[in-house]
């Protein structure tokens, strides 16, 4: 938690928050540790009343470890401060705890289990919430004027990667005294930095990119000191803090992400490219390619068009299903930003609550498949998924 970094993104990513170690070791130690003990009560004190840094107790996030690696993720973001938490759910929980007590709006898409916390959870806490897709954008207005407090987008969305100015969601926020917090998952900290376009928050699932192995659970948000401070407590109180171990293996992680985010950013494009015309896909859904209808923006705001793309076959869920199950390379699986590359239905997996008429509404069908693209060679995953296709 602390501070700006000028540094490039790839030295931040593996020096950011590394503490020297007595032993020389280049990277924080794992401390499994849960309690820290102190040479006095005024300095036990000096931590708790908060004059001093130190450790104190683990599930309060007061570990080296955890600490450590919040200075990294606040580094990826350019953010004063960060917090990790057990995963993107439990912190988009507390964000919104902290944040959205005058109400939540949801702009465009989201993960399935965002919108049901937001449709289903949170009203029943008496917080209003109110899900407003991209071509409705002419409610935000209305719902800013009536006292909403906390707009939340995800850019790109899942699944049909719609992009959103993110500069003008922060103006129109900022004029009504409402904060604007952005899912930053799909992009990354490599292709998109919301913050420096004007954001307040930024939220991530780091089980995904930041992680980047499918073998840890995590999430983090990143913003000023003064907007991190209320998240804290709910966090703690909550019992959302990592484990000092899934800590350092994110940490870990993060010392290769722009390495991985670039190789998934180039094979993307070329998978995007080698089926945009192919005669059994009815469109390809990806932000690089020149015709996708929100390649301008894309272009403006981000450094790279990110590893997820979406296709969408000629047929229905059925002839999906089937393209899916000859797949060889691309494992059948929902989750994302691992090394090995994924495909999943939506309706199948991260949308398959939703009723057929609001997956209707928000334009997810059943000839749907959604790509995780891995760190394969690009060839062998196009032959994969041409094979796929003309089985």
């Amino acid at each position: 938690m602390m501070g700006t970094d000028n540094r490039g993104l790839s030295t931040r990513c593996v020096h950011a928050g590394e503490g020297s170690d007595a032993h020389g070791s280049p990277h924080t130690p794992t401390y499994t540790t849960t309690t820290f003990a102190f040479p006095s009560t005024a300095a036990l004190l000096d931590v708790v009343e908060g004059r001093a840094a130190g450790s104190l107790y683990t599930r309060y996030g007061f570990n080296p470890t955890v600490q450590n690696l919040e200075v990294k993720l606040a580094s990826l973001e350019n953010a004063e401060a960060a917090l990790a938490f057990s995963s993107g759910m439990g912190a988009e929980m507390a964000l919104f705890l902290a944040h959205g007590r005058r109400g939540i709006i949801c702009l465009g898409d989201a993960y399935g289990g965002t919108l049901e916390l937001l449709s289903q959870q949170l009203p029943q806490l008496g917080i209003r919430t109110a899900l407003v897709l991209g071509h409705e954008s002419a409610r935000l207005s209305e719902l800013l004027d009536d006292g909403y407090g906390l707009l939340f987008a995800e850019t790109p969305t899942n699944p049909v990667l719609e992009v959103f100015d993110i500069k003008v969601l922060a103006d129109a926020a900022h004029a009504r005294r409402a904060l604007l917090a952005v899912d930053n998952t799909f992009a990354s900290p490599v292709n998109q930095q919301p913050l420096a376009l004007g954001a307040d928050l930024v939220v991530h699932s780091a089980t995904k990119y930041l992680g980047g192995h499918s073998d840890i659970t995590a999430g983090a948000i990143m913003g000023g000191q003064e907007l991190i401070a209320p998240i804290f407590a709910w966090r703690k109180n909550l019992g959302t803090t990592p484990a000092p171990e899934t800590c350092a293996l994110l940490a870990r992680s993060l010392r290769t992400l722009v390495l991985r985010v670039r190789q998934q950013n180039e094979t993307a494009q070329r998978i995007a490219e080698a089926f945009a015309h192919h005669p059994r896909i009815r469109r390809v859904l990806y932000p690089g390619l020149p015709d996708f209808p929100f390649h301008g923006k894309a272009a403006q705001q981000m450094a790279g068009f990110g590893g997820m793309l979406t296709i969408e076959v000629e047929g229905d869920a059925a002839t999906a299903a089937a393209v899916v199950d000859r797949l060889r390379l691309f494992a059948i699986a929902p989750s994302l930003g691992g090394v090995e590359s994924l495909a999943t239905q939506p309706v199948t997996t991260t949308h398959h609550g939703l009723s057929d008429d609001e997956r209707a509404r928000r334009g997810i069908t059943g000839a749907m498949i959604r790509l995780s693209v891995g760190i394969e060679d690009a060839r062998d995953l196009i032959a994969d998924l041409r094979q796929a296709l003309d089985g």
